[in-house]
């Protein structure tokens, strides 16, 4: 892999800040295809799509704008048997150029639930991918949880050191199921059986009626993210 040595390397100009400010507030009320459609011109192979695959909708509008665009998915090696099927159903649907990380050597001393466990198993693999590259397009959205609330659409990601696109920052949860249903598009096979935010198997448990969706995410622990969108 060859380390970035362009205008998003190690720290943002001011001019890439600038240009940056400029399109998120261009394309607030834009279609998430455009905010797909800026980065996939502005970055091209230097782009990737990180996903955990229950955001099909944006594997679906990116796959529309860029059919070999790369999509990473983090294995870490604690999913569902029905996520890592679900992967080879989606990227079969697609033939995605996929790209799936795994945990090194270190992460076998921090299993899953553990303190820690997010940052090897999770963060360390993708922080190598996007070494290499120069932005990265996720489904984050801004109703997900409270410390993503102001979330912009296109942004400097300090935590990765490249800039990231949040193509559906503005979209609700209705937002999302009416896409997969207009769309045709496959759900994730355990979300009819209550998981409405899906991780690893060992943390993720189904939420009762009205709970909120990612209250099964890391149930009893106070943790509400794993490291890739915030500390």
């Amino acid at each position: 892999m060859t380390p970035r040595t362009d205008d998003t390397a190690m720290a943002p100009t001011p001019a890439l800040l600038d240009e940056l400010a400029a399109t998120d507030a261009r394309l607030a009320h834009a279609p998430a295809s455009q905010a797909i459609e800026w980065a996939v011109e502005r970055f091209g192979a230097d782009l990737v799509l990180a996903a955990s695959f229950q955001d099909v909708a944006l594997i679906d509008l990116a796959i529309k704008v860029d059919p070999g665009i790369e999509v990473v998915f983090c294995d870490t090696g604690a999913h569902f048997p029905e996520t890592l099927a679900f992967v080879d159903e989606v990227t079969e649907r697609y033939g995605l150029h996929l790209t799936v990380t795994h945990p090194g050597a270190d992460a076998a001393a921090s299993p899953c639930g553990t303190q820690g466990c997010c940052a090897l198993r999770k963060v360390a693999p993708l922080r190598q991918v996007l070494e290499t590259k120069r932005a990265w397009l996720t489904s984050l959205k801004r109703v997900d949880a409270p410390t993503r609330a102001d979330a912009p659409l296109v942004g400097w990601d300090g935590i990765f050191g490249v800039v990231k696109v949040n193509p559906i920052a503005t979209w609700t949860d209705a937002d999302v199921d009416c896409y997969l249903k207009d769309h045709g598009l496959p759900v994730h096979p355990l979300v009819p059986k209550g998981y409405m935010s899906i991780g690893c198997a060992p943390t993720t448990r189904p939420v009762a009626e009205g709970e909120d969706p990612r209250a099964g995410r890391w149930a009893g622990t106070g943790k509400t993210e794993c490291g890739l969108h915030a500390s």
